[in-house]
């Protein structure tokens, strides 16, 4: 089964779930993919951390990490964009695979921006701060477009907290204009790099969504991908639990209907 490290926010980790639904090709419940929610809102602030003004979470999340695989997790995945400031610390001597929610998003960005793009992001003042999409994006071929002060504080963080509030309705007018200000700007795509703001547009229906990249569905279809992947491997191992844990492969390469993707050991 696959860890879900969540609760960050809980609304956030429901639309994950759905989207795992949703993205699995099942003709029955056994079909779909074994998941292992831990969805706990009491973890720390993450922009707080980030911003200097708050304890890290690292502790808190390491301490789910461990739940998560003690309980039998095969790989993890945590739907929150701004949280994954400490990827590289909680996959680092991790035993199980964890599917990375920023390389599933740069892997979708292909089929709408090309190489030497502009590519928008959408996500909190500490996601921006701690650059948390920079290096993969660069990498990529990308260049960075993001809100100014005006549009962070007018539209993104309120549409956020509006979401958060359970006001998506509200949410989805101040996340439209956000997407349209990046848009204007010259941004050819939009990562929509919090979780809570694909729920915001999904309120309306907003054909702002051909335009962006949807980073917790980005992330549910990696999750799906991995797990078909494996299944077989996981099937046998359950089957013969004396015998070493299957090594684990990644999801299919570029051009199959999942793309491929970096997942850290």
């Amino acid at each position: 089964m696959i860890g879900i490290l969540g609760g960050m926010g809980p609304l956030a980790t429901l639309d994950f779930f759905n989207k795992v639904l949703a993205g699995t090709p099942a003709g029955g419940d056994a079909d779909h993919v074994p998941l292992l929610i831990q969805s706990d809102p009491r973890i720390p602030s993450r922009p707080a951390a980030i911003l200097g003004d708050g304890p890290s979470p690292l502790p808190e999340l390491m301490a789910g990490r461990d739940r998560l695989v003690a309980a039998g997790s095969s790989a993890l995945a945590m739907p929150c964009n701004t949280a994954h400031f400490w990827f590289s610390d909680l996959s680092a001597g991790c035993p199980v695979p964890f599917i990375s929610i920023v390389d599933a998003c740069v892997a979708e960005l292909a089929s709408l921006v090309s190489a030497g793009g502009s590519v928008g992001l959408i996500a909190t003042r500490a996601t921006l701060a701690g650059r948390v999409f920079d290096a993969a994006l660069l990498k990529a071929g990308y260049t960075l477009v993001v809100p100014d002060d005006d549009a962070m504080d007018q539209w993104v963080l309120p549409g956020i907290a509006l979401v958060k509030a359970g006001k998506t309705l509200q949410a989805a007018v101040l996340i439209e204009n956000a997407v349209q200000a990046l848009l204007r700007k010259g941004a050819d795509a939009v990562v929509l790099a919090c979780t809570e703001t694909p729920v915001a547009l999904d309120a309306v229906a907003s054909p702002l969504r051909a335009r962006c990249v949807d980073s917790t569905a980005a992330l549910a279809r990696a999750c799906v991908a991995w797990w078909l992947a494996n299944r077989d491997k996981q099937a046998m191992h359950r089957a013969c639990p004396s015998s070493p844990p299957p090594p684990s492969q990644s999801p299919p390469a570029p051009g199959a209907p999942h793309p491929d993707m970096r997942v850290t050991r």
